[in-house]
């Protein structure tokens, strides 16, 4: 985990893609809580309808008709389970809010949907015969990771490593960002287009939004140094 400083108000945009994005998975049939979805296979219809109708399916992505083309921004709010929503918020939290305050809220708005967007678009491109559902927020997430590799390269990352006995080690943000893209670049080569998790849209989503922000701020200073401390040692 990291620290930060935001301006008044705090990290707003961060705080309402989060709570947008669990209050869609908490009146969804997929989070078991609605009982008006029914159980068994009444509860596992309503959970296919929901993703077919919310998320990206790549062959009628392609076909270019007008629903689908939606659907890669409504996609970055549906998750597939509570696991795919806690991770992908935690990875929210940690490296939105300091991204969201260099880029200011209108900005890091727009950056996050157009990143999410072309993410899923890109993966829909590469497996456009798939019959698949494709949905969660992993794509756009993985620009914020990109652009606070450029952003924030120092900054001190808490992390846990399983290799390393799951101990909470504290190590540069580009280490942890650059092992991270490292990780996705290898799944994906090796992923197939049947159900799993999307690492292409992950690694088209860090390389958009690296290369945005290195477009975008090469002219600015770059924050160095220490960046943030740990949570725990500075509270925001």
């Amino acid at each position: 985990m990291i620290n930060w400083r935001t301006a008044a108000g705090g990290p707003v945009v961060t705080y309402g893609l989060i709570g947008l994005c669990c209050l869609a998975f908490l009146v969804s049939p997929v989070s078991g809580f609605n009982p008006g979805y029914g159980t068994g296979d009444a509860l596992l219809a309503a959970q296919s309808a929901y993703f077919e109708r919310w998320g990206v399916i790549p062959s009628e992505l392609i076909q270019g008709s007008p629903h689908p083309l939606l659907t890669p921004l409504t996609a970055l709010f549906v998750h597939g389970n509570w696991l795919h929503l806690l991770g992908n918020m935690l990875y929210l939290f940690v490296f939105g809010a300091m991204a969201e305050e260099r880029m200011g809220r209108v900005q890091f708005t727009l950056f996050y949907l157009v990143v999410g967007y072309l993410a899923l678009v890109a993966y829909a491109a590469v497996n456009a015969a798939s019959d698949h559902t494709l949905v969660g927020a992993s794509g756009a997430i993985s620009g914020v990771l990109g652009a606070f590799l450029y952003l924030f390269p120092r900054a001190r990352v808490t992390s846990l490593f399983p290799f390393l006995l799951f101990l909470p080690l504290r190590f540069p943000a580009w280490i942890v960002l650059i092992f991270w893209f490292v990780l996705q670049w290898l799944a994906a080569r090796s992923a197939g287009p049947g159900p799993g998790v999307a690492y292409l849209a992950h690694v088209v989503g860090f390389g958009t939004g690296l290369l945005y922000a290195s477009a975008r701020y090469w002219r600015t200073d770059r924050m160095k140094g220490k960046s943030a401390a740990t949570e725990g040692e500075r509270q925001p």
